[in-house]
């Protein structure tokens, strides 16, 4: 096994573990760490294994982070005039 496969399956017990905890900002620091050491992780993940097993890790690191990816998609549409702005 490889040693992205390793460094995956921690950050996945890392989300789990902190998601446990108490946190007075709702976790959202622990998700911008997540995300910070995610996409780099995703990338060599994807690298050494493959795309397809790369976009299972992304299917389910955007299962663990869904509210960021909520907020983005939503930002997005905005941006993009997709969506209008809810008065």
């Amino acid at each position: 096994m490889s040693w992205s496969i390793w460094f995956v399956f921690l950050w996945f017990i890392t989300a789990i573990v902190g998601a446990m905890l108490p946190t007075k900002d709702a976790h959202w620091t622990l998700a911008y760490w997540l995300i910070g050491l995610g996409l780099p992780l995703l990338g060599w993940f994807v690298w050494e294994n493959g795309l397809w097993l790369g976009l299972l890790v992304l299917a389910g690191a955007m299962s663990i982070l869904r509210w960021p990816v909520r907020y983005l998609v939503r930002w997005v549409l905005r941006k993009t005039g997709l969506r209008r702005e809810q008065v």
